[in-house]
């Protein structure tokens, strides 16, 4: 069981420490195709030759810069231990609520962290009249990808080199109200 409460300035260290990387056995490739009248874009899911590290699309470090600018930080504890982290904005004019990140501890996932932190920012969002929760990640982040979907989250678009790493997010929305 964890305990999740909003981040304070002492969490920053240690959350920053948490290794951001996750292992990925498949990718959602981008098939883009243009002609003078349309654009057609899809996704495979394509299973890589070998795992392959995926490095987290943003700098941890700068989370120590950004953390009072952001919305919403919630801090996932075991036994009074920060293991993992979600960072959350709101877009109140759309009544939606983003979840840009969303990390664990690599030796505590899948344990149900992650579905807890989701669970508070929804609950937040609700709370402050939202009616969508979305979830980026990047198209080679496949765990975070069964993941959202396992919560009900489906899948509603992508941004070709969104990150500083010009990765492909993908877009994942819910209905929360």
């Amino acid at each position: 069981m964890f305990d999740v409460r909003p981040a304070v300035a002492t969490d920053i260290p240690r959350l920053i420490e948490i290794d951001h990387t996750c292992k990925s056995d498949y990718v959602w490739q981008l098939d883009l195709r243009r002609d003078a009248e349309q654009v057609n874009a899809g996704f495979r899911e394509v299973r890589l030759p070998r795992s392959v590290d995926v490095m987290y699309p943003r700098n941890p470090a700068s989370l120590g810069v950004e953390w009072t600018r952001r919305d919403l930080i919630l801090v996932a504890l075991e036994d009074a231990r920060p293991i993992g982290y979600v960072c959350a904005r709101e877009e109140p004019p759309s009544a939606v609520a983003w979840i840009t990140d969303l990390v664990v501890a690599p030796e505590r996932r899948r344990k149900g962290a992650a579905s807890a932190l989701v669970s508070s920012v929804q609950a937040w969002a609700v709370e402050r009249g939202g009616r969508r929760l979305m979830l980026e990640t990047q198209s080679k982040n496949h765990p975070c990808i069964r993941f959202a979907q396992k919560l009900g989250f489906d899948f509603c678009g992508y941004n070709d080199q969104h990150y500083m790493t010009l990765d492909v997010a993908l877009f994942f929305a819910k209905t929360i109200k």
